[in-house]
């Protein structure tokens, strides 16, 4: 939020600080935190299930692996389309 309250105040501050966000360190950052996201946010619903639903207890290591799957497949998805963006890519 800071960076975007920079426009009010100066844009050549606010495009320095944009330019730092556009290295591939940082779209690596980004990919490692969409993953840590994504599998806290799956995680999270498997949980609520086990917690709330009568059988997942029963069902909570069927349900982890469909999350590591699911998990796989939504991130495989966005880190092929960020880095390649990220190193280069159209």
């Amino acid at each position: 939020m800071l960076d975007t309250a920079l426009v009010r105040v100066d844009a050549n501050a606010y495009n320095a600080v944009i330019s730092t966000y556009q290295t591939p360190w940082m779209a690596l950052g980004e990919t490692g935190l969409v993953a840590a996201i994504l599998f806290h946010a799956f995680n999270g619903l498997r949980l609520i299930l086990v917690d709330f639903w009568k059988q997942g207890t029963k069902y909570q290591r069927q349900m982890l692996w469909g999350v590591m799957i699911l998990w796989v497949v939504v991130f495989a998805g966005f880190a092929i389309r960020h880095l390649s963006l990220a190193f280069g890519g159209h």
